[in-house]
């Protein structure tokens, strides 16, 4: 990894050494359902990786809760509950929602009296009639297309200890579901995914970036990710062959080479220019780098020294 004298970057090896028992057993059919499509972990990767990971972010729950209970006690004041949050970034097919998912599992495991809650930032794109009417149905995916006031305020409520709503996208859909929702009922740890995690809030008073107390980019080379992200494209088609309702149904029943030919342009004009001009950019803000290799594996974990 490329980074700046801001990391310390501990090869695979030498992070499995700082485990600090950051995480209960999982076991192989959790991994199994974790994983995302056509994504790899292993139980290595949750020795080795995750579980210094978990015990890392512990650490820093702990020494946010402990800095608010100080302040409140210099102040005078009630110390209020406020949710701790881990937002994780990086590009499109790179394994964010994997990574979410079992540190949801791990931490809520390692942490029975606290209650652990997971969204991604894909509920926010506007509707896709939205994005017709605004004539940015090609851009969808890039910052403009989310709701970002909304998202900001989501965060913001979140913070202030507030039970609030967040909209569901279905990728089955293409879509924002109208009519669904997930409700985020004052947690201890809220873990957020998304490629604009890291992003900045145009307008807004309030930096949505700074919202969150930790955040992680998954990184990775990328032709690699190109490869993931075709490799999934390729499983979406067999899975959408036999269900008229899913948005890839039309393109799984006609020819593969023209829906293949089609996702490689989606990469190229959509996707790629997404990840050099606005998601590779955030990775310098964020507190843990975890790079992937060919395989999925991760070979190098970096930590923010400062």
């Amino acid at each position: 990894m490329d980074l700046g004298e801001q990391y310390h970057i501990y090869p695979r090896s030498e992070w499995a050494k700082l485990d600090g028992h950051g995480g209960k057993g999982v076991t192989e059919d959790e991994i199994t359902h974790l994983r995302s499509v056509n994504d790899t972990l292993s139980m290595a990767d949750v020795s080795e990786i995750y579980r210094p990971l978990v015990a890392y972010i512990q650490m820093r729950m702990a020494g946010f809760n402990d800095r608010l209970t100080r302040q409140s006690k210099f102040l005078q004041t009630t110390r209020r509950h406020t949710p701790f949050i881990v937002g994780i970034s990086g590009s499109v097919a790179v394994g964010k929602s994997t990574t979410a998912r079992l540190l949801q599992l791990m931490l809520s495991r390692q942490m029975p009296d606290k209650k652990v809650q997971m969204l991604t930032t894909d509920g926010f794109l506007y509707p896709n009639a939205e994005l017709k009417r605004r004539n940015m149905s090609a851009r969808k995916g890039f910052p403009e297309s989310y709701d970002m006031q909304r998202l900001t305020q989501f965060l913001v409520d979140v913070k202030a200890d507030k039970t609030v709503d967040a909209p569901l996208y279905s990728h089955q859909r293409y879509d924002v579901l109208a009519d669904e929702h997930k409700t985020v009922a004052q947690p201890d740890l809220l873990i957020v995914e998304g490629i604009n995690v890291l992003q900045l809030t145009p307008g807004s008073p309030i930096y949505y970036s700074d919202l969150y107390d930790l955040t992680l980019y998954v990184d990775a080379e990328e032709d690699n990710i190109e490869r993931w992200y075709l490799e999934r494209f390729a499983t979406l088609l067999d899975r959408a062959a036999d269900n008229p309702d899913d948005y890839y149904y039309d393109r799984a029943r006609g020819s593969r080479a023209d829906s293949m030919d089609w996702a490689k342009q989606i990469w190229r004009d959509v996707n790629l220019p997404n990840l050099h001009e606005y998601i590779l950019p955030t990775r310098d803000r964020a507190t843990v780098v975890l790079h992937k290799t060919r395989d999925h594996s991760i070979d190098e974990v970096a930590l923010r020294a400062f």
